[in-house]
């Protein structure tokens, strides 16, 4: 069973919805623009329910099958969110925002479940109900935590949730997903240090809060390899270190900041503990004080067993699939809806495009048939009792 006859017939029709939204990219919860294009479209497909403003600017859409309400209800969810980076395609349909683009192909995640979202109202060849998902503030805003916190879950009685993400690498027409653990969790720190300042020329006068600091950076390079299961991935990155203006002085205070990527709960605890353990004890070595600021963010996207299984199966249906992807350390809060309900997230592949989040990066066309068979087939199969 590959694409779907009728879903090829829509194909340049979403490609059309697509470009538009990527021509005009939104921020964050700013996305009401695309909220409305998408709330107009499912009142226009004959949704049953569409509801606007959960988790401030999301928009959810809901289609009972034909074939009674007794089934699942199922989840599909896609995020609207833009990024700031300025855009470097020679596309017709580039974005028409200055310092805003989609660089990580939410456009053609949100085209390819409105495409969806009208097949199935058109079909409604299933048992129970599709609920669309299209969230908000996808790119460190936490907008699934903010649709979850009004109740999302509970209000539309969604029982499993599904969703994709493109992946440059993969061919076209591809899938990729595996069970347990596939992508991140993703914590940030700041270090603050502070000394005693002073003139450049009497250092023995001073608290170098700038030598102190880049013994806490050397320091923390250990922390995963000497600390962590050679076997256990972790990731910590120091991507900014500031201190003082000008050639002379002996600055007061420098500033570290930083990302630690983990799969496993046990694992971020440690990487955790050890930064604050070499941070307070490079401090009180160099003579000057230290304060860790640790965030924890989105969570590990953790498949279900039993959801990743079918969604593979459906997958292979349509075309191709990978089940034995290696794990990424990038982040994704559709983790939040893991947390509620059973589910599983995949690769849609983007073919030998620029990496997510370049300026030269574009969504590839050519999965939109791949993408709505995949949701279509997902809700026709799992929802019935």
């Amino acid at each position: 069973m590959p694409i779907i006859n009728r879903v090829a017939d829509l194909t340049d029709e979403v490609t059309g919805w697509r470009r538009d939204i990527h021509a005009h990219p939104e921020l964050l919860y700013d996305v009401h623009r695309t909220a409305g294009l998408v709330a107009e479209k499912l009142r226009a497909f004959g949704c049953d329910e569409v509801v606007t403003g959960i988790g401030r600017t999301g928009v959810v859409g809901v289609v009972r099958g034909a074939r009674g309400a007794s089934g699942r209800t199922v989840g599909l969810r896609a995020d609207m969110d833009a990024l700031p980076i300025e855009e470097e395609t020679n596309a017709p349909y580039r974005s028409t925002v200055p310092g805003k683009m989609h660089a990580c192909g939410h456009d053609g995640h949100t085209a390819m479940l409105l495409g969806a979202a009208k097949y199935l109202a058109e079909t409604r060849n299933f048992e129970g109900t599709a609920v669309f998902i299209f969230q908000p503030a996808e790119e460190g805003g936490a907008g699934a935590a903010a649709m979850l916190q009004e109740g999302l879950m509970d209000r539309f009685g969604v029982d499993e949730v599904y969703g994709v993400h493109n992946w440059p690498g993969i061919p076209v027409g591809h899938f990729a997903v595996k069970p347990g653990p596939l992508m991140a969790a993703a914590d940030k720190f700041t270090i603050t240090v502070t000394g005693r300042g002073g003139h450049a020329a009497h250092p023995h006068q001073c608290a170098d809060p700038l030598v102190a600091g880049a013994q806490m950076v050397s320091a923390m390079q250990s922390i995963v390899a000497r600390n962590v299961d050679p076997l256990d991935a972790a990731v910590l990155s120091i991507c900014s270190f500031k201190s003082g203006d000008t050639y002379n002085v002996i600055p007061q205070i420098a500033t570290i900041l930083g990302t630690v990527r983990t799969l496993k709960t046990e694992v971020q605890a440690i990487v955790e503990g050890r930064i604050h353990a070499v941070a307070e004890s490079v401090a009180t070595a160099m003579g000057v004080s230290a304060q860790v600021d640790y965030v924890r963010g989105y969570p590990v996207t953790f498949n279900h067993a039993e959801q990743t299984e079918f969604m593979a199966r459906i997958a292979g249906e349509v075309s191709g699939v990978n089940t034995d992807v290696v794990p990424q350390m990038g982040a994704e809060d559709f983790s939040y809806m893991l947390l509620e309900r059973p589910g599983a997230y995949m690769f849609i592949g983007n073919g030998d495009s620029a990496l997510c989040h370049h300026p030269a990066y574009d969504f590839d066309d050519g999965a939109i048939p791949y993408g709505i068979s995949l949701f279509a087939k997902i809700v026709e199969q799992r929802t019935a009792a």
